[in-house]
């Protein structure tokens, strides 16, 4: 596929998360909340994996778009909502990148591929997949984590230390090698906590 519908495909995506509603701040500027999410797993997926091709780039780049069209207060607030919420979730995104990609001449098998990783399919077989989860757990690490502890101050250091080990779960090696050899700026006060999850005694 050519430079240029790739090109346009992200120019789509970003123009679809530009609508976001929610806005964060990064920087001293206000951005719409998943165009600023979709960069930062794109440049994230630069430092980690720089050869990565044109599909995964875009997977990459629209595994949130338009999150808000499909809120948590849609479904029922308690366990098995949420399950059902981030499965809808994945499919939601999965087809909206696979749409774009098809519009602008991608060929089918190139928009499944996308598709796939998106809706988490396969996640320890498929290595799409993996790849894009590794993306998105280092970026919850570096941009992420530590706004999530300043909501829940309420949790036990036994807390965190679940919360840290699932998400490192579902990272490869590759990734861990990754956040152990210092490429990824870890959240200041949760560091400490991030070791001990990880190097369990």
């Amino acid at each position: 596929m050519t430079l240029a519908a790739y090109e346009q495909a992200v120019i789509l995506i970003d123009q679809a998360n530009s609508e976001d509603p929610n806005v964060e701040t990064a920087e001293g500027k206000k951005f719409p909340k998943e165009l600023l999410y979709g960069q930062r797993m794109s440049d994230m997926l630069s430092r980690y994996k720089s050869d990565a091709d044109h599909v995964m780039k875009l997977a990459v780049r629209g595994q949130h778009i338009q999150r808000w069209q499909s809120p948590r207060s849609n479904y029922p607030m308690n366990r098995q909502g949420y399950h059902k919420w981030r499965r809808d979730l994945y499919v939601f995104h999965a087809n909206k990148v696979a749409a774009i990609m098809t519009k602008v001449g991608f060929k089918e098998d190139a928009a499944l591929r996308a598709k796939l990783a998106v809706a988490k399919v396969a996640m320890k077989s498929n290595s799409d997949t993996q790849l894009l989860e590794d993306v998105a757990g280092l970026v919850f690490i570096e941009h992420y984590m530590l706004k999530f502890a300043e909501k829940h101050p309420e949790y036990s250091e036994e807390k965190w230390i679940t919360i840290i080990q699932k998400t490192w779960r579902k990272m490869s090696a590759q990734a861990h090698a990754f956040v152990l050899a210092g490429n990824v700026t870890l959240p200041g006060v949760l560091t400490p906590l991030i070791f001990k999850a990880v190097h369990p005694k």
